[in-house]
C-alpha cells in the first residue's frame, strides 16, 4: 500500500507543491491527535473571543489555526496564507510559489459534541515579482492548483486532488498517510440530499422545489424515494457524498437578503467544488458553477449546492425558470 510520499514522489506535480501539501498533512496529523484528545487535553469549550466572521471561537479554532499556520510559515514555497479564523492575510516575505487558504476547523461547533469535523485547503498561485497584498488571493476557483480536506472521525481521512482526480487517504496507528481510496469517483446519480431542513420557511423557490420532489418520493414526479442526511458538519457530509454520491446544499435564503451565502467561498466553496468536480460531480451557487466565481472579497460567501452531477444539474435547470 503506498503512503502519501509514495504517492507524491511518483506525481508529476512540481516539487514546490508536493511540499506544500506534505506540509499541510504533517499538520493535519497533529491536529488529528489534538482533536482525539479532547477533554483529556482540556482542549474543548469556547476560547471566550469572536473571529472576524462574528462567530465564537472554539479553543481548537485557536489551537489549529496556530498549527496550521507555523506549518506554513516553515514551507519554503508558501508566500503567504489566508485562513477563516484570521482578519487578513499573512505573509511570510518570500515572492513567487504558492499561496494557501484553509479553515482549520470544519464544524467545530459540533467538537463538544464528539461529532466529526475536519481541516479544509486551498493552493493558488502567488504573484511572482512582487509583494504580496490581500488581492492577489482573489482568484477564481479554477485558479487552483491542489485542494484538499481531512477529516477527523471514525477514521482520520485526507482527501485531495492534484488536477488529476481525487483521492483518499487513511491515518495510519505510526502516522503515515495510507492510500486507501484511489480514484474517487461520485456517481452520478442519487437518491440522497443534505440540507437543513429547519430553514426551508427562508429557501428561495428552486431550492423549495427540488426538495419538495425529493419528499414525495416515488409518489411525486421524481419516481423514487430520497434518504436525508444532514451531520451541520460541512467536511463530514461531503465527505459521505465523496463516498457514496448525494447532493450538499446550502443555499441563499432571505434572513439575510444581501448575502450570497452562508459557507466561504475560499476556504469552503472553492476547495470543495474542485474536489467534486475532479470527483465527476459538479458544483454550482444556484446559477453558475462555483468555480466560476470571480472572489471579491478575502471572507466572501457563497451559496452551495454540490455533489451527483444529475441532481445538481436539476436544481441548475429549476434556478434559471
Amino acid at each position: 500500500m503506498k503512503t502519501l510520499n509514495d504517492f507524491l514522489n511518483g506525481h508529476p506535480s512540481a516539487p514546490e507543491l508536493k511540499a506544500v501539501v506534505t506540509a499541510v498533512a504533517s499538520a493535519c496529523v497533529e491536529i488529528s491527535r489534538v482533536v482525539s484528545a479532547g477533554a483529556i487535553a482540556g482542549n474543548l469549550g469556547s476560547a471566550g473571543q469572536m473571529n472576524v466572521q462574528a462567530e465564537e471561537q472554539k479553543q481548537l479554532d485557536v489551537i489549529t489555526n496556530d498549527m496550521l499556520s507555523d506549518r506554513l510559515r516553515k514551507c519554503p514555497p508558501v508566500a503567504g496564507f489566508a485562513s477563516e479564523e484570521l482578519d487578513t492575510i499573512e505573509a511570510t516575505g518570500r515572492q513567487g510559489g504558492f499561496l494557501v487558504t484553509f479553515d482549520p476547523l470544519d464544524g467545530s461547533s459540533n467538537i463538544d459534541v464528539n461529532v466529526s469535523v475536519g481541516t479544509i485547503f486551498s493552493v493558488l498561485p502567488a504573484p511572482a515579482d512582487k509583494l504580496l497584498t490581500e488581492s492577489d488571493f482573489l482568484l477564481p476557483g479554477r485558479r487552483q492548483v491542489a485542494a484538499g480536506y481531512a477529516i477527523y472521525g471514525p477514521q482520520t481521512m485526507l482527501v485531495l486532488t492534484l488536477m488529476d482526480g481525487v483521492h483518499g487517504f487513511t491515518l495510519s496507528s505510526n502516522g503515515e498517510w495510507m492510500l486507501t481510496h484511489e480514484r474517487v469517483s461520485i456517481p452520478k446519480d442519487t437518491k440522497e440530499f443534505a440540507i437543513n431542513m429547519s430553514n426551508q420557511r427562508h429557501w428561495a423557490d428552486p431550492i423549495r422545489t427540488y426538495v419538495d420532489g425529493c419528499l414525495a418520493g416515488k409518489t411525486g414526479e421524481r419516481g423514487k424515494d430520497f434518504n436525508m442526511r444532514w451531520v451541520a458538519s460541512m467536511v463530514a457530509d461531503v465527505h459521505r457524498i465523496m463516498m457514496r454520491g448525494g447532493v450538499f446544499m446550502y443555499p441563499w435564503d432571505k434572513r439575510e437578503p444581501d448575502r450570497p451565502g452562508k459557507l466561504r467561498l475560499m476556504y469552503e466553496g472553492n476547495p470543495m467544488a474542485l474536489l467534486v468536480e475532479q470527483a465527476g460531480g459538479e458544483a454550482i451557487n444556484g446559477r453558475e458553477d462555483i468555480l466560476d466565481v470571480q472572489p471579491s472579497a478575502l471572507h466572501e460567501r457563497v451559496a452551495v449546492v454540490l455533489g451527483s452531477a444529475s441532481e445538481v444539474q436539476l436544481v441548475r435547470n429549476l434556478s434559471k425558470v
